[in-house]
């Protein structure tokens, strides 16, 4: 079938007809493909079946498009984080000192289920005690000690769209070095949201947060933030190796982190709309210091 709207053709080509085939193409100069998301056998028979003539690479035009949002794509980013934040609240009460990462991540998953999402959006991150400082810790047997610092990093599918948030909490206690890191991490994130706006570069903001982290002698590992969409992972990625300048209606995360090896680690993250003000962020958990009674 094919579809026409606002003057643009659009087809699923696996439902064109035979007389399609040889027509729907027919007065095309060239035609474009995603290089990364075909394979050379298919487009061997594309070329062949569709007598296409000239077929070029579009250098990721589709993930350049979907960099910007509408307004049903951010109700279901919204709906997704929605059911991420009532999860978290859920587990600050679920969570109990014995309990292992591996119970508290399928515990997450199923909550997900229950409220109505899709499922995941990504493999759910329980990095817990001195786990926590792998910066992309799979969730293992270790059982939950009084005392641990615990890095949850998950998100909930809705209708197809995806929520990414990350919270750090802390069970029975917190050592006087482990909340100055916190709350010195909480006002770097803070400080890096309020510059998610419309015309603001991407590779400046990343590279004020590596500022401020340098000045603890901390570095940004991993990139700061990403799109966020159908998949988990989409342009724009906010890092000091990438620019792009900021648009209205994109949505990305902003995830800074500290991570001293096989000690500890801290990282704070929310999904977030760019505005021309102000940004709007769609995880609302609270990000101030969280002690659970475990």
């Amino acid at each position: 079938m094919i579809t026409i709207t606002d003057g643009i053709a659009t087809a699923n080509i696996s439902e064109l007809t035979d007389d399609d085939n040889f027509s729907f193409f027919e007065d095309c100069e060239r035609v474009g493909f995603e290089e990364f998301d075909l394979t050379y056998a298919s487009y061997s028979e594309m070329i062949r079946r569709y007598r296409i003539s000239d077929m070029v690479e579009t250098n990721g035009m589709i993930e350049k498009l979907r960099m910007i949002k509408d307004s049903d794509e951010i109700a279901c980013i919204e709906k997704a984080c929605e059911i991420t934040d009532d999860c978290f609240e859920y587990l600050k009460k679920f969570i109990k000192i014995g309990m292992t990462e591996k119970e508290i991540a399928l515990e997450i998953y199923n909550y997900f289920i229950k409220h109505g999402a899709d499922g995941l959006a990504f493999d759910t991150i329980v990095a817990s005690g001195t786990n926590s400082s792998k910066p992309h810790a799979i969730p293992t047997d270790k059982r939950i000690e009084y005392g641990d610092v615990i890095v949850i990093d998950f998100g909930a599918k809705y209708n197809g769209y995806c929520a990414d948030m990350t919270r750090t909490i802390f069970v029975g206690e917190v050592s006087k070095e482990a909340e100055k890191l916190y709350n010195f991490l909480f006002e770097v994130q803070a400080e890096g949201t309020r510059k998610l706006v419309e015309g603001e570069d991407t590779r400046t903001i990343a590279k004020s947060v590596e500022y401020e982290l340098n000045q603890r002698n901390c570095t940004l590992i991993h990139a700061l933030g990403h799109g966020v969409g159908i998949d988990i992972h989409e342009k724009p990625i906010l890092s000091v190796k990438s620019s792009t300048i900021l648009k209205n209606n994109m949505v990305v995360t902003n995830e800074p982190g500290i991570y001293i090896p096989e000690d500890i680690g801290i990282r704070i993250e929310d999904t977030i709309v760019i505005n021309d003000r102000i940004p709007r962020i769609l995880t609302n958990s609270s990000k101030h210091l969280t002690i659970i009674d475990g």
